[in-house]
């Protein structure tokens, strides 16, 4: 199985911690890399597939330790994506060289009333010399809108503002209002708009998988015959093409 960005930063936070991190279904069993419980494990049927965007997770500092975190299902699907712990006093070197590589066009991807009306756009812009990188703020609601107000080497970017009226499907994490999506689901709907739709739609298919089988584990209960995994597959088998059943 490919290792990825999260999972070595999963592993990192973890080696520093003085103490373990109690997650709610601390007591189920669960598989070290996809997170749900270890006779569901999904990791077999991970699809990555290489996009001309690119992800830049901005986690705030406990998100990683969470099984229930999306995040992860981001860099399960697209390549290029990294992520790094935030910190307000010491941003991380390698993440500040990132931004300001002149290859990438970093977008920051949050609501939009919570930016400057100048520096809000609805969809990226192509220019085919540079690639767009979406920053993806992580954590609770209010820990998002902490890290988007108090980064400064935010600020200079412009803000992708994703546009929903569609409630989440998430039902293992509850959201405080403002149709709050998923962070899978943010990023599923950052790359329809990218244009990069077998992404979106192996992203957002892949987030079912996650969602089915980690509520399957948390409840001890048998998954449904006709399973989020019976329809990835066949997704899959079709290339991802946004015109399959």
């Amino acid at each position: 199985m490919q290792i990825h960005s999260i999972h070595k930063l999963y592993q990192q936070r973890l080696a520093r911690s003085t103490r373990p991190f109690r997650a709610r279904g601390a007591n189920v069993k669960r598989c070290g890399y996809c997170m749900v419980a270890e006779h569901l494990c999904i990791c077999q049927h991970k699809v990555t597939l290489k996009t001309d965007c690119a992800f830049m997770l901005v986690m705030y500092d406990d998100e990683i330790l969470k099984p229930s975190n999306t995040g992860r299902l981001i860099a399960d699907t697209v390549e290029d994506t990294v992520c790094f712990i935030w910190s307000r006093t010491k941003p991380d070197r390698d993440m500040l060289r990132m931004l300001s590589d002149s290859k990438w066009q970093p977008y920051v991807v949050f609501p939009a009333q919570y930016a400057m009306p100048e520096r809000v756009v609805e969809a990226p812009t192509n220019d085919g010399n540079k690639r767009p990188l979406f920053i993806v703020i992580d954590g609770t609601w209010q820990e998002a809108k902490k890290i988007f107000r108090k980064s400064q080497w935010l600020t200079q970017f412009p803000v992708l503002s994703i546009q929903t009226d569609a409630a989440s499907r998430y039902k293992v994490r509850s959201a405080n209002g403002e149709n709050q999506l998923a962070t899978a689901e943010v990023a599923a709907k950052v790359l329809d708009l990218a244009g990069e739709k077998q992404a979106s739609i192996c992203l957002d298919a892949w987030f079912d998988v996650f969602k089915e089988h980690y509520l399957a584990g948390k409840r001890q209960k048998q998954l449904p015959e006709c399973s989020a995994l019976d329809t990835f597959k066949k997704l899959s088998a079709s290339g991802f093409a946004p015109d399959c059943d």
